[in-house]
């Protein structure tokens, strides 16, 4: 039973890829779901997963860990199905059961994280919902974020943005966000950001080269403009590094919704793609302080939550808002996970 669930998870990231027009890494997770066996100790951890494995990402994982040694050129035939070269079914397939059995002592850590993809392309659909938060409660935010990985969205103060034709952000930014865009445009209301904080469980420190190098590999291969992204991106941070702390999600909110609150700004808590890996216990707390929080909330101290979680059944993201006083909530965009496109409702 475990060893046709988590095949089965590499065939539903093969289903999600392939609906984020991703094929080339459609075809290896379809490839994997056929190919792992207990011949390599990657294979066999992998088929005797013992959590749910696509709420692990495990799929993930070990592309992850393929992708690198492809980067790292060490692996020639790998190198040209990550290149789109070889798309035979049978013939990936070979290839990859060949490099687990080759490289299964550089792939089996791989599998020891979840992927920790905070893509910058997703401040996109974020800058959509504290937008509804500017309009709702005035322009200056004080943005919590968990989840943070290296810390990309951290930069949602420093990026350009074009959404659907919606300007908003520095016009001389390095990087600018310009996603395919679909529905309604946002209105030209422009945050003011107080302050931009995150916290993360193991923040990665895109100014060490081994940390640039590991996320480089989480970039999916048929996404060349991401990993542009990326490296601009790590660019502006070895500049001037974003607020970053290294904590657990819940008591660093907790801690931060109990610290004073300057009078006519909203605190915002933010995340995105990061919900299904806190577990219930902190998902409960997170929830219950925010709740407490929203409370004691006024029209001068508003409090805001904005995430970007998905749909899985969909395959894609929505954003959501809710804000107090009140407690209204509201979704206002659907995307695509790593953003690169994003419809407003």
């Amino acid at each position: 039973m475990a060893d046709d669930l988590n095949r089965g998870a590499f065939r539903i990231q093969e289903f999600y890829c392939t609906t984020m027009r991703a094929p080339i890494t459609a075809r290896i997770c379809a490839a994997l779901a056929e190919c792992l066996s207990r011949d390599s100790r990657t294979g066999a951890r992998a088929l005797d997963w013992p959590g749910e494995p696509t709420q692990d990402a495990l799929p993930l994982r070990l592309v992850g860990g393929l992708h690198a040694l492809d980067q790292a050129g060490g692996a020639p035939a790998l190198s040209r199905v990550f290149a789109g070269e070889v798309v035979e079914p049978a013939a990936v397939a070979k290839i990859l059961s060949d490099a687990l059995l080759a490289h299964d002592a550089a792939l089996l850590p791989w599998l020891d994280g979840p992927p920790q993809t905070n893509e910058a392309g997703r401040s996109g659909a974020l800058m959509v919902g504290l937008i509804e938060v500017v309009r709702r409660h005035g322009p200056r935010l004080e943005i919590l974020e968990i989840g943070s990985s290296a810390g990309f969205n951290l930069l949602i103060d420093r990026f350009r943005f074009d959404l659907g034709g919606t300007r908003i952000g520095p016009a001389d930014s390095a990087v600018t966000i310009a996603p395919e865009w679909r529905g309604t445009p946002p209105p030209a209301l422009t945050p003011e950001f107080v302050s931009v904080r995150g916290v993360d469980v193991q923040p990665i420190d895109v100014r060490e080269p081994s940390a640039a190098t590991r996320l480089s590999a989480y970039v999916w291969a048929d996404n060349p403009v991401r990993l542009e992204r990326l490296t601009q991106a790590i660019a502006m941070i070895v500049e001037r590094p974003v607020r970053l702390d290294a904590g657990d999600a819940a008591e660093w909110i907790e801690a931060r919704l109990a610290e004073p609150q300057a009078m006519g700004v909203t605190r915002v808590l933010m995340h995105s793609v990061v919900w299904q890996y806190l577990g219930a216990e902190r998902q409960g707390r997170i929830a219950a302080a925010m709740t407490a929080a929203g409370a004691r909330a006024t029209a001068g101290r508003p409090l805001a939550w904005v995430r970007m979680e998905p749909d899985r059944d969909l395959a894609r993201q929505e954003v959501w808002v809710k804000s107090w006083p009140g407690g209204a909530e509201a979704k206002v965009a659907h995307a695509q996970a790593h953003g690169s496109w994003v419809e407003g409702l």
